[in-house]
């Protein structure tokens, strides 16, 4: 997807956005690489899931630099995950720390209640397979010392749209949970998707959602008169998928100049699958 998100937010009339919002944040990776980019002079995060918005709270406030060791400093094992799971009331930096984990231990990063661990994980190497502290560290540390990029709001993305629909000088990147995958990987998955898309008319400035490729969303697209453009994707487990842009004009989306002219990188990348 970053690609396309490079070529969307280059191709609007300033080469770079006063504003970039994203109202279903999860991981950011969009409003992370604007922000490092500098794609958008300000990037502003919206995440309704209060385990998900502790990590960005912290990375973002004063306690990045206590995760990022506390993340290092812990010994990994299959106790030691059970006990923090297990374990009662806990600060925000503490739940932070504790998301961060089942997301890397949890089969598929599920944070949803009910997930498992993994067993044989990765190339067989179970609980292990998915954490490198080191690496982690370094990401956190990374975000942390460009925080004055970000702005983060624990909320209801839709109710923020509809708050700031107004405004010609943000850009909206929407990327909601949806159908049943969306009810099984997210805790809060419910999302009134016509709704959205009505929503997303009343939008002053410029926009782009992302959906899986289904039925349901093309009608939806077609209702609002929206243009759409698919895209391959390949989802965690390497597999072959079809996503939806949608948008007002998707034009840039269908460039003259191939992707593979553009991004060679990623060009290469899809033709190994």
């Amino acid at each position: 997807m970053i690609p396309y998100v490079r070529l969307w937010l280059k191709s609007s009339s300033s080469s770079v956005s006063v504003e970039l919002i994203e109202p279903f944040a999860g991981g950011a990776i969009v409003g992370l690489t604007a922000g490092f980019e500098e794609l958008a002079r300000m990037v502003t995060l919206v995440e309704r899931d209060p385990d998900v918005g502790a990590v960005w709270h912290c990375i973002f406030g004063t306690d990045g630099e206590w995760l990022a060791d506390q993340i290092v400093n812990f010994e990994i094992s299959h106790d030691a995950v059970r006990e923090l799971f297990a374990s009662g009331e806990q600060s925000l930096r503490e739940r932070a720390f504790s998301t961060i984990l089942r997301n890397r231990v949890q089969r598929g990063g599920i944070l949803a209640p009910g997930a498992g661990l993994m067993k044989d994980g990765e190339n067989g190497k179970g609980i292990r397979s998915r954490w490198y502290p080191e690496t982690l560290r370094r990401r956190i540390l990374a975000i942390a010392g460009i925080k004055d990029r970000f702005r983060f709001f624990e909320g209801d993305g839709i109710e923020f749209i509809k708050q700031n629909a107004h405004r010609q000088d943000v850009t909206f990147f929407i990327d909601p949970p949806y159908t049943v995958a969306g009810r099984r990987l997210y805790t809060y998955s419910d999302v009134d998707h016509e709704a959205l898309f009505q929503l997303a008319t009343t939008i002053a400035g410029n926009f782009l959602m992302t959906y899986d490729d289904a039925d349901e969303i093309r009608c939806l697209a077609a209702k609002y008169n929206f243009d759409t453009e698919q895209v391959a994707m390949k989802n965690t487990h390497h597999a072959k998928m079809k996503e939806l842009l949608i948008g007002r004009n998707l034009d840039w989306a269908r460039s003259r100049f191939p992707v593979n002219q553009v991004f060679p990188e990623f060009a290469s990348q899809m033709s190994q699958g």
